[in-house]
């Protein structure tokens, strides 16, 4: 475990570094900015471990990405999260800033609550990524993947 985290820790410095990312207080974005780049960094979490389960048609691993990079499904993980006490307070607190964020659009297949409760969980994974956290927010999506009975 202890080598994964260092590979992780490795890549985000491989990553601004190369891109030449300069250093931003992640505290200074709008939550829906988290939210943006939050739920891109779901996404390739999730198809990463759809593919993970070996080569099929990519109709099927689409379906099965799409069934877990929803709103309701995003929804169901952090619930679960915070119900376990999985969250430090600092998570917490950013969960809820993006929570109550002030969006223009909405889900076309979701309810207002599931809605916003999903960017609340987009914008913990956009802060998580953006302070380089990555063990943290895959450990967090895995978690919460298994509690939803989505990590076999």
């Amino acid at each position: 475990m202890e080598e994964n985290i260092t590979s992780l820790a490795a890549f985000s410095d491989f990553f601004k570094d190369t891109l030449k990312l300069k250093e931003v207080d992640v505290k200074t974005y709008s939550p829906l900015a988290l939210a943006y780049i939050g739920d891109a960094v779901y996404e390739l979490i999730v198809r990463t471990k759809v593919m993970n389960h070996g080569s099929t048609q990519v109709n099927n691993m689409h379906k099965k990405s799409a069934r877990l990079v929803n709103a309701g499904a995003q929804a169901e993980i952090i619930r679960r999260l915070l119900e376990d006490e999985d969250l430090t307070p600092e998570e917490v607190t950013t969960y809820k800033r993006g929570r109550n964020a002030k969006a223009v659009t909405t889900a076309k297949h979701a309810t207002v609550a599931d809605y916003r409760t999903a960017t609340g969980f987009e914008a913990l994974c956009g802060y998580l990524y953006l302070n380089g956290n990555l063990d943290r927010l895959v450990t967090l999506v895995g978690r919460g993947l298994e509690r939803i009975g989505e990590l076999e």
